[in-house]
């Protein structure tokens, strides 16, 4: 199974009592959002559902692919990785899964399946983090197949 983690591109701050979800995309982030998605557009094999969280600026960079994608309230700000596992369907799927959302928790499953000590690994904003399950010689493996952000493109 392939594990596409993608954080959300920059977004503006939160104004004093405004909804965090409804924070929505610097003019620097959607230019994030729409690099990556060039890149994966050309990468993301047949058959990669993708699956956002409900925060705007979430769902704005998926949009950039323009592709069909769901949106899953357990990638939501402040979800727990085991959250964020459970949704990927990880390492059972039998398709490509493309996740966006958000820091810590993103971090947090990367460290979980690279086996790395926690705190949660440093995502960067717009960056994509690309993981396989594999069984070699009869044992599980977790593959890091790619990682690169908006600027390196």
């Amino acid at each position: 199974m392939d594990l596409i983690l993608w954080r959300h591109a920059e977004a503006h701050e939160a104004e004093p009592g405004e909804d965090d979800l409804q924070r929505a995309l610097t003019p620097r982030g959607r230019k994030q959002a729409e690099r990556m998605a060039a890149w994966l557009d050309i990468q993301l094999p047949q058959g990669t559902r993708l699956l956002s969280s409900p925060a705007i600026r979430a769902e704005q960079t998926v949009r950039a692919l323009n592709r069909k994608y769901k949106v899953r309230d357990a990638l939501s700000p402040g979800a727990s990785v085991e959250d964020v596992l459970d949704t990927s369907g990880w390492p059972e799927a039998r398709y490509p899964v493309l996740l966006v959302g958000h820091q810590p928790a993103l971090g947090g499953l990367v460290a979980k399946l690279l086996g790395m000590p926690e705190p949660a690994c440093a995502i960067r904003k717009g960056a994509v983090w690309w993981l396989r399950h594999r069984i070699r010689e009869a044992q599980a493996q977790t593959v890091l197949l790619a990682v690169t952000c908006p600027d390196r493109l």
